[in-house]
């Protein structure tokens, strides 16, 4: 993706809301911060750990991002804690 094109898609997103499908089907919205546990050891971070997010961000590749303690991580390494 171009930077242009992912300039024009970044700007209708807010990087201090994340939209979820939940487990009924429906469309939810989670504003940060929001906690999540660590599925899988990363960084200083420990499997099993909770934590919030600060950010959701979006990579070149268009890969999610949460930031947490200021480090970016990968949406795959947690799950959301509702």
């Amino acid at each position: 993706m171009k930077d242009n094109e992912l300039a024009e898609l970044l700007k209708y997103s807010s990087p201090k809301e994340l939209y979820i499908v939940a487990w009924n089907n429906l469309l939810k919205v989670l504003f940060c911060p929001f906690k999540v546990k660590v599925a899988y050891s990363v960084g200083s971070l420990r499997k099993g750990n909770l934590v919030w997010v600060e950010e959701v961000k979006v990579t070149k590749h268009l890969v999610t991002v949460y930031i947490i303690q200021k480090k970016a991580y990968h949406y795959y390494h947690f799950d959301i804690v509702i």
